[in-house]
């Protein structure tokens, strides 16, 4: 038989089971007081954790920008396109006719290079030209500027013929080669650093007559001139 407790409603709160369930909701709010305040506290924890981060990562990319050199230039992939030596052809006589180039890209460094020469005529002087663009993106070169042979390490400079050139960058040096016929051009403007080189040679000639009608100082403003002209074309 049902007993009376159970038909008389006593299902709400009578005996041990009724104490349960009055005290279930109870239990519930008081476990819920615990634990809430706790999830709030993780996700600001996991944010502070994510925000540190990103804030370091920041940081250490802003030192490494701000040790960089100003490059005020583009790369080049093809630096012969970009230079004919043009006025230099104009003040030997004669066209740079055969080229060749190359180009690297690098996370420290981009570089671009052109050669340029002169065919063989019989009685003629052949001059040849060489181009080099460097691009330091991490690195400032201007402390280790002008300190050595540059792209051919058989050239000698004459440092008592050392120049100062105006009006070309941050700083233009031109230098004579030393036991060689040649020159070279070198500029620094921030972290590019670009160097023109010219050599000439005489087949016939003996090396008492080496320089034989070369006009060295219309060569040396030729190559002043080109240079100029391929920095503008470069600046970005």
């Amino acid at each position: 038989m049902i007993g009376e407790p159970e038909i008389d409603g006593g299902w709400d709160g009578a005996g041990p089971a009724g104490e349960a369930v009055k005290a279930r909701p109870d239990a519930v709010r008081e476990r819920a007081r615990v634990r809430g305040p706790r999830a709030p506290w993780l996700w600001a924890l996991g944010g502070m954790a994510v925000a540190s981060a990103a804030w370091a990562g920041a940081l250490a990319v802003q030192d490494r920008l701000a040790g960089a050199p100003r490059i005020d230039y583009r790369h080049s992939a093809d630096l012969c396109r970009e230079t004919g030596f043009t006025t230099l052809g104009q003040a030997v006589g004669r066209p740079f006719e055969t080229s060749e180039t190359s180009q690297g890209v690098d996370r420290a460094q981009d570089w671009a290079y052109c050669r340029s020469g002169m065919r063989y005529e019989k009685g003629s002087v052949l001059y040849g030209a060489r181009m080099l663009v460097e691009l330091h993106k991490e690195r400032d070169p201007a402390a280790e500027f002008a300190s050595g042979p540059g792209s051919d390490a058989g050239i000698r400079l004459d440092l008592g013929e050392r120049r100062e050139v105006p009006g070309l960058g941050d700083r233009a040096l031109l230098d004579r080669y030393y036991g060689r016929s040649g020159e070279r051009l070198m500029v620094l403007d921030g972290g590019a650093v670009l160097t023109l080189t010219v050599e000439w040679y005489q087949p016939e000639a003996d090396e008492t007559d080496a320089d034989a009608g070369v006009d060295g100082d219309a060569i040396e403003a030729a190559m002043i001139e080109d240079m100029r002209s391929l920095m503008a074309k470069l600046r970005r």
